[in-house]
């Protein structure tokens, strides 16, 4: 007879020693047992496990595909509030954890003694993702964000943004080969950070798409992550699309230009600047072209400006299309947004659509929009405060008078369509309303709110807001 002990059950991604004793023993015709018939033998085996043999039971083309277009409708509803699980094993959220400490310091440390600069993304790890009773099998998770990432940490705030790329493990697990989710390959989740209304990356991007610029889809969702012990309540963020995935794909006819995210001095365009690291290829990434940027920036600064302006905004707009970023500016200058080009170098991307050869601006990272804000604050409308020779592409195109005519207009068209006081605040009186059950019922540790009384006082500012800002435009082009 052989007797086999139950092994217990064996966590993913383990190895591990199992010893197996096997009893061997041999009987008699009486069938007596004599101690010195029993032999125990021992045997020790070294066994690899891991999470590679599964089967992706919830895979269907609607759902999982590549082939399935993104379905906008079903990710991106602005009339409700999703719920999105993230499961994590106890081991790799530990990972996740020790390499923010590693980047950031101690959690909740407030940053003392503790160097926190840094370029390096957080690690990826394989997640479940589970999503209207479905699962989304080894997606990758990681934290994101940076001064926003970095604040939360310190002050000890759990409730951190995540990035998801759906089949970023696939050459690990072939079985989620171009895995999506409804079409979507990349997405973020944002922690609303500094945002106590909870409303101003969703609100500020809905104003953008009402004036006509291209601009990332946004929705509310409740996140919830079970790392080990069941899951819990990270509380109520806004899913935004990502920019190198869907939005070039939709809303340009090709997407085979370069995508770039500048970050840096390079990505004031100040005379000088031009450093390629800086402008931070997105798309095309392989390929050591960056004569359009590099194009932009010498035409810029051109003398012509000053002795032959017509020919300088010919040649300025055959690389650049001047209409968009002026409409851009408009809209971005009257909602008010500090944490972008004109006061900080990065929030915003460049595509060179392949249809015009332009770069084409697009607005990024919105959760300190429609406000005043820090530092300096946001930009005045006639950029009174803005350095010439730090943000060239404001004040060179705000002084040629062509073009500050177009910016006048586009600034007259947006605080009466898409930044009108009623409309805006009533868009605020709808999303506060869905989202306050949510909002208001984040948990100790994982929110920015000090009490429910924060969340209405937020949405009230908003509303002020909408109308000091109708003031300042009219004063504005009334002068």
């Amino acid at each position: 007879m052989i007797f086999h002990k139950t092994m217990p059950p064996i966590p993913m991604g383990k190895t591990i020693l199992l010893l197996f004793i096997s009893v061997f023993i041999a009987c008699s015709d009486d069938d007596t047992v004599e101690d010195s018939d029993m032999e125990d033998t021992e045997e020790e085996i070294e066994i690899t496990l891991d999470d590679t043999d599964f089967e992706a039971t919830d895979w269907t083309v609607e759902t999982h595909s590549k082939d399935a277009d993104p379905n906008f409708e079903e990710v991106f509803a602005d009339d409700e509030v999703k719920r999105l699980d993230i499961v994590i094993t106890e081991e790799r959220w530990e990972s996740m954890l020790d390499n923010m400490t590693n980047l950031y310091g101690t959690f909740g440390s407030g940053g003392r003694g503790t160097a926190t600069s840094t370029d390096e993304d957080p690690i990826f790890v394989p997640a479940e993702i589970f999503y209207n009773d479905k699962e989304w099998y080894r997606v990758g998770v990681r934290f994101k964000g940076n001064s926003s990432l970095q604040s939360s940490w310190q002050a000890g705030i759990l409730k951190l943004s995540f990035k998801l790329d759906f089949d970023e493990f696939e050459d690990d697990y072939p079985q989620i080969d171009n895995q999506r989710f409804y079409g979507f390959k990349k997405l973020s989740l944002k922690n609303n950070y500094d945002d106590k209304s909870f409303l101003r990356e969703k609100a500020a991007a809905d104003i953008f798409r009402n004036a006509g610029l291209v601009v990332s889809n946004t929705a509310f969702y409740t996140v919830y992550v079970d790392y080990g012990d069941g899951p819990v309540y990270f509380g109520l963020y806004t899913m935004v699309e990502e920019v190198d995935d869907t939005v070039i794909d939709e809303q340009f006819d090709d997407n085979d230009g370069n995508l770039y995210k500048p970050d840096g001095d390079a990505a004031t365009f100040a005379l000088g600047t031009y450093d390629e690291d800086e402008y931070v290829k997105k798309t095309n990434e392989d390929e050591a072209d960056f004569s359009d940027v590099e194009s932009l920036l010498s035409i810029l600064h051109d003398d012509s400006r000053t002795t032959d302006p017509a020919t300088w905004r010919t040649n300025l707009e055959s690389v650049f299309d001047t209409d968009v970023f002026l409409k851009y500016l408009a809209t971005n200058t009257v909602i008010q947004n500090w944490d972008t080009y004109g006061r900080m170098s990065h929030n915003y991307f460049l595509y060179n659509n392949p249809d015009t050869g332009k770069l084409t601006w697009i607005p990024w990272d919105n959760n300190e929009a429609l406000q005043e804000g820090k530092q300096q604050g946001a930009p005045e409308l006639d950029f009174s405060d803005v350095s010439e020779s730090q943000w060239p592409l404001i004040s060179y195109l705000y002084e040629d008078e062509v073009y500050k005519s177009i910016y006048d207009n586009y600034v007259e068209e947006v605080i009466n369509g898409a930044f009108d006081e009623a409309t805006v605040q009533a868009m605020y009186a709808s999303y506060s309303s869905l989202i306050a059950p949510y909002a208001t019922s984040e948990n100790e540790g994982y929110t920015f709110l000090n009490s429910s009384a924060d969340f209405q006082n937020a949405i009230n500012e908003l509303n002020a807001h909408a109308t000091s800002r109708a003031t300042a435009v009219s004063n504005y082009l009334s002068e």
